[in-house]
């Protein structure tokens, strides 16, 4: 399984990644906002978008968003992270068709349940 991390936190990527591996998942991409993540996306196939919310350039929502409206990305699975839980902002990217929704700051049993539950067995 082949992951895109989005954060423009490099702590916040470093400690993603680590859990990820923990849970066997090794094939891992960083992206530092969501311009960067568009890019990658455009060149190499992902199976999961892990991404924050708030970024500079562009922030998780309008990646979302440019996930959802471009037809061959459109199932692609993308997993919100964020410190912000007002219901407003859950009800938005569940709007825009989140994925998953992992409030900060998480432990790995909390990520080990979102993947289980968006994340198809090979």
């Amino acid at each position: 399984m082949k992951i895109l991390v989005v954060d423009d936190m490099p702590l916040m990527r470093h400690v993603l990644i680590n859990m990820l591996r923990s849970l066997d998942y090794n094939d891992i991409t960083e992206a530092t906002d969501g311009s960067q993540a568009l890019e990658l996306l455009k060149k190499q196939h992902f199976d999961l978008v892990i991404t924050d919310l708030h970024m500079p350039k562009m922030d998780g929502k309008c990646l979302l968003n440019h996930i959802r409206e471009t037809p061959e990305f459109d199932d692609l699975p993308v997993l919100m992270v964020t410190c912000e839980d007002s219901k407003q902002t859950v009800t938005d990217m569940i709007a825009a068709k989140v994925s998953g929704f992992i409030i900060k700051p998480f432990c790995l049993n909390t990520l080990q349940k979102q993947l289980s539950r968006i994340v198809k067995p090979a």
